[in-house]
């Protein structure tokens, strides 16, 4: 899942396909971004990534992708991941909630909203550049992952996109709209 805006697409899409041998089937960024994530994860060479692996993979992102994104992935067989672009644009957050197991359930999500509607208890926002990786056994991992980072927000987050009782960045949506 991918919130946000590649600037440098069809720049990188053309990169994936003359360098990195990778075809581009669409003209969605999304799948740009997806192409180089999976691109770099692969140049490490590893049959079994660990979370380092998979936060150079990111960092890698954050060296060729410009624009703004938050992206949510699911690595079959390794564990969630969720990383947010380096100057915070589009928003991320994660929570936690017990199942009825007792066991730990994580949920990754652009709005704090998504996570407290299905019972989840909101941990904290991804910052921006920062990467989160939960494995295949619960364990949660996090790396500042873009060597330069700030917090520059898109302001229509708050004023058009997200929903009134979300929370983003410790600012409440609702209160935001009416200051």
């Amino acid at each position: 899942a991918h919130n946000g805006n590649l600037t440098n697409a069809i720049e990188i899409s053309k990169d994936l396909f003359k360098t990195d041998l990778r075809h581009i089937n669409t003209d969605s960024d999304s799948e740009v971004l997806l192409n180089v994530f999976a691109h770099e994860l692969q140049a490490l060479g590893k049959e079994i990534p660990g979370e380092n692996d998979i936060f150079e993979a990111v960092s890698r992102v954050h060296q060729r992708c410009e624009g703004a994104y938050a992206v949510v992935a699911m690595i079959t067989g390794h564990g969630l991941l969720g990383f947010r672009d380096p100057n915070g644009i589009r928003p991320l957050t994660y929570g936690m909630r017990l199942n009825e197991a007792g066991g730990v359930e994580y949920m990754i999500a652009s709005e704090s909203v998504a996570l407290t509607s299905l019972g989840f208890k909101v941990i904290r926002d991804v910052a921006p550049g920062e990467a989160i990786f939960i494995n295949s056994d619960n364990q949660i991992f996090t790396k500042q992952c873009a060597k330069e980072f700030r917090y520059a927000p898109c302001i229509f987050e708050f004023v058009y996109f997200a929903r009134p009782d979300s929370i983003i960045d410790g600012i409440s949506v609702y209160k935001s709209r009416l200051r």
